[in-house]
């Protein structure tokens, strides 16, 4: 594995802990991209329920 440190996004929903994404964090500043992507996830996932 290359260095970096390995983030999750994840929400409370109720009584779980949904884990929407994963990826290693390179830098000082979280990409823009990956923050979009977890949104765009848990929306589609409450939209689901």
């Amino acid at each position: 594995m290359k260095s970096g440190l390995l983030r999750f996004a994840f929400f409370e929903g109720n009584k779980l802990v949904i884990t929407i994404n994963g990826f290693q964090k390179k830098t000082q500043k979280t990409p823009k991209s990956e923050i979009d992507k977890a949104k765009k996830i848990r929306i589609e996932y409450e939209s689901e329920k």
